[in-house]
């Protein structure tokens, strides 16, 4: 499992800001912890469609310096396109079987009781 950052180019506040992911959320946490980032401006669903922290162009470097990948626009995106698919999968309650049975003229109906 990796961490990933992207080119930190989207001012904001007189900083230059960029996207910290990974494949596994628990792992995004620890490393965001391992730089120092509040776990307050962690941003995930469903606040967002994909688990990540924005951080500046300085934490980028102590990021990558600790190991994250840098990555291109389109290889954040496609970083992003499958955390967000895994976890929106994670999220999805399963399926509840629900009986039905048909009347006197084949319409299915809810069977009672379940």
């Amino acid at each position: 499992m990796a961490v990933y950052v992207d080119a930190a180019i989207w001012k904001w506040v007189g900083h230059r800001w960029c996207h910290l992911l990974a494949d596994d959320t628990d792992q995004l946490h620890r490393f965001a912890a391992q730089l120092g980032l509040k776990r307050s401006s962690y941003q995930g669903p469903p606040k967002t469609s994909a688990p990540h922290y924005d951080i500046t162009g300085f934490e980028r470097d102590r990021a990558v310096r600790l190991g994250a990948v840098e990555c291109s626009r389109e290889e954040i995106v496609a970083v992003f396109r499958r955390v967000r698919v895994r976890d929106f999968k994670r999220r999805q309650p399963k399926p509840v079987k629900q009986e039905t049975r048909q009347d006197e003229q084949g319409v299915s109906r809810w069977a009672a009781g379940s």
